[in-house]
């Protein structure tokens, strides 16, 4: 049997957005130009990305037993994605950011985790039969740090390719980075978990070289604006950013991460993969919100002249 599922463990958030003219200060009132609501979480969002690259996929974590966590599941399911491995928490909330943007564009995030942080390595053992049907298992580390070590290790000892990105960046065990098949920092996660300081090729190739060092088959980092860098045992390659203008970067690195996800997990080298998800990244930072700028297959091949 070929394997070419695509499971993502990690977070579900709502992410509710207010854009107001100014932050307020302690005490004070200020009315908001406009608000919206967007499903994110970068379990959710990476799912997404693989989904609308064609990738059969499936999302396992938790949701609270609220509108908010029915709101995406449904949503979830309207992409194709398999739901029946997430499940429902009747002790928490589901996961909410709270967003305030203001008219310099600069942010303010306040994050609820609810039912994400309560993912637990029960219930990674639990998925063990379906990643043994995968291609590859992607995770990130917005769900408690032993969850995501026992993913890790389940999913290696299942035979899947193992995509971590580590982000929000936190210090992992040595021990787990000879389970990973691929990591995809960013430059400042490349830093906390190196002590390199990325700021261009010549330090992301020192930064991914530690990495390697430590066992990792492939290391990529992405680079924002210096497009992405890869290293592997066999040599490095770069794919420099496309040139687009930039509206709202949120879940550019999870739409890389998605897609890179989706090409290798249907048989696609790393460097073709990283070219595809570099070209996937650059369409989503030209639109708002998280899941809603996450591009097509058709339209990444579109802007690839394919």
């Amino acid at each position: 049997m070929q394997r070419n599922k695509v499971l993502v463990i990690g977070s579900l958030n709502m992410d509710l957005v207010v854009q107001v003219p100014r932050v307020p200060r302690d005490g004070e009132t200020v009315l908001g130009s406009e608000f919206h609501r967007y499903f994110g979480g970068k379990g959710a969002n990476q799912a997404v990305a693989a989904a609308r690259q064609g990738a059969p996929t499936i999302m396992a974590g938790r949701v609270g037993a609220d509108a908010f966590g029915r709101d995406q599941i449904a949503a979830l399911q309207a992409e194709g994605i398999d739901t029946s491995y997430l499940l429902v928490d009747a002790e928490c909330s589901s996961g909410v950011a709270f967003i305030v943007i203001d008219t310099q564009g600069n942010n303010r995030i306040m994050v609820v985790p609810g039912a994400n942080g309560a993912v637990s390595p029960q219930d990674m053992a639990a998925l063990e039969p379906v990643m043994a049907e995968c291609s590859c298992v992607v995770i990130q580390l917005e769900i408690p740090l032993a969850a995501v070590l026992a993913a890790v290790r389940a999913a290696h000892a299942q035979g899947a390719k193992v995509i971590l990105n580590p982000a929000p960046a936190q210090p992992l065990p040595l021990d787990i980075y000879p389970c990973l098949t691929v990591i995809t920092p960013n430059e400042s996660e490349a830093q906390l978990l190196t002590g390199v300081a990325v700021s261009d090729l010549a330090s992301a190739r020192q930064a991914a070289q530690v990495l390697l060092d430590r066992g990792v088959l492939a290391v990529v980092i992405t680079l924002g604006a210096q497009g992405a860098y890869g290293l592997t045992l066999s040599g490095e390659f770069h794919f420099p950013a496309h040139p687009v203008d930039v509206v709202d970067t949120v879940a550019a690195g999870d739409t890389f991460t998605g897609a890179l996800a989706a090409l290798i997990a249907e048989g696609r080298s790393l460097k073709e993969a990283v070219e595809y998800a570099n070209a996937a990244a650059a369409l989503a930072v030209t639109r708002r919100g998280a899941q809603p700028s996450v591009p097509t297959r058709a339209e990444v091949l579109r802007f690839l002249g394919k």
